[in-house]
Parts: structure tokens; sequence; C-alpha cells
């Protein structure tokens, strides 16, 4: 099997519909599998793969497990030399595959691609990052982010200074869409559990890193993202008192930091 493509859902089948309707079409001429990991899984979900797409292969859960958890399940049920993780709300643009498998055919060291990820009317979304500083967590949740301190790092982290339009090396890339080598992954190991959402990523390419492979920014495939920031729904310090996923998002750094406190960062 050349290529696994990993679905994460959450209950929504419109998109997920979207989504599975363009990685089918991405993927033709490429040997593939997809597999629908569907967390808190409802009977509609269930009916509408079995209706339209009888050859994907479907793992309903009753709960929430978390993130890192569902996606790990996919990576044990893969069998692909290529896998790819997406989340459910992305839609891959034609010969967006075919481009990731022949670049990372030609480039051995390479362990992760990231693929360009744009909104659906058509602007650039920020993908690639560097890594996390206490202050930019800081930043990220409080008022003190629209300080010239705080802008200063924000934009680092976001890597505003540099031109999307490039491949590059990078830190780590958004979990949305992360295309992994087969090899590279076994040696690295599956996604933390101890993230139950957020900050996975950013551990899992560090952790690639720490072994000595690539983690690159690919902008030659690209997809469309329905991205919803719900860890910030409001701002500063009400998002502390009224939306939980700050509070997971808030533990997931704390983890991360707690986990890496020893240790300095990969070099590339």
């Amino acid at each position: 099997m050349l290529l696994s493509i990993i679905i994460t859902h959450h209950k929504t089948p419109d998109l997920l519909k979207l989504c599975l309707d363009s990685a089918q079409a991405a993927g033709q001429g490429l040997e593939q599998e997809i597999l629908v990991l569907d967390s808190e899984a409802e009977e509609e979900t269930g009916a509408m793969i079995t209706d339209k797409f009888p050859a994907i292969k479907y793992f309903p859960f009753k709960e929430n497990t978390g993130y890192a958890k569902i996606v790990n399940i996919g990576v044990r049920e893969a069998r692909g030399q290529y896998v790819l993780v997406l989340n459910a709300d992305m839609i891959l643009e034609p010969a967006s595959l075919t481009k990731m498998v022949n670049y990372m055919a030609v480039h051995p060291t390479v362990g992760v691609l990231g693929p360009q990820l744009l909104n659906f009317d058509g602007l650039t979304q920020e993908s690639c990052f560097r890594f996390h500083r206490l202050s930019t967590v800081v930043y990220r949740r409080t008022l003190l982010g629209k300080t010239i301190w705080g802008k200063k790092e924000l934009a680092r982290f976001a890597m505003r200074d540099f031109d999307r339009s490039f491949i590059q090396d990078v830190d780590w890339v958004l979990g949305a869409a992360l295309f992994m080598r087969r090899h590279a992954l076994e040696q690295v190991g599956l996604m933390d559990e101890r993230f139950f959402l957020y900050l996975e990523d950013t551990d899992w390419c560090r952790r690639f890193w720490e072994k000595k492979w690539q983690v690159v920014y690919f902008p030659d495939a690209r997809m469309h993202h329905y991205h919803s920031r719900v860890s910030k729904k409001s701002s500063g310090l009400l998002d502390l008192f009224i939306n939980k996923y700050t509070w997971i998002h808030i533990a997931s750094a704390v983890k991360y930091f707690w986990k890496f406190r020893n240790q300095p960062l990969p070099t590339k």
C-alpha cells in the first residue's frame, strides 16, 4: 500500500463528505486507503459512509477520547508507505497527494510535509511555526499580546517574516494536515497521548527533528481548511473563565514545557 489517509472527525458530517470526495479525487492513480476515525460518532455519519463510501474503513467511537489517541489508533491500523493525518474540515486540491508522494520519494531525509492551507476565500493560513516560548502562550492568551513585545513574539512564532510561497524547513506544521514517511514515523513513535488536544503536533514535529528527520512546509500541495479557533472565542482574560478549550490549551502547554524542560531545541 502506498498511501494511508487517516481522517479524524467530530460531528461535522457535511464537511466530512466534502473531505472524502476531495481525498478520493486527489488520490486517483495512487494506491491508497482511507480510514475515518469518528469521535462521539453519530448514526447519520455512519449511514453516510456506508451509503456513499463503502470502501472506506470506518472506526466509530462513543466518546471523545482526545486527538492524539484517535490518531494513534488510525496509525496502527494504516498500512501505507506514507501516512497522511487529516482533519475532516479539509478540502484537497487535485494532484496534492501525488505532489507530496513525489517530493518524499526524491527527498529521503524528509519525515514530515505540511501542505499550504488556504481559507475558502483563497487567503493563505498560518500553518507553519517556530517553536513556542513560555512567553508565546502568555501573549496568545492575554491582552499582553497587543503590546509591542507581544506582537513581536507572536510574529516570530507565526513566521510572519516568511514567504509562504516557498518550500522550506520549519520547526513544526499544523496537525490539521501532516504527511509522514512510515519509516520515519516508526523511528519517532506515535503521538504523545498525554496531550488531549493542542501541542501534540508541536511535540510530534519536535521529536521528528530530534531523530534527524526534516519537517518541511510544502506549498506545492494545497488544501482548503475550514478553520475555527474554538480555544479563542472572545479575548484576553475572559477566555480563562468561559472557554473550556482555553484551559485545555493551557494544560497542554504546561505538559509540553515540563516534558522538554531540560532539553535544548533540536538543531536542523
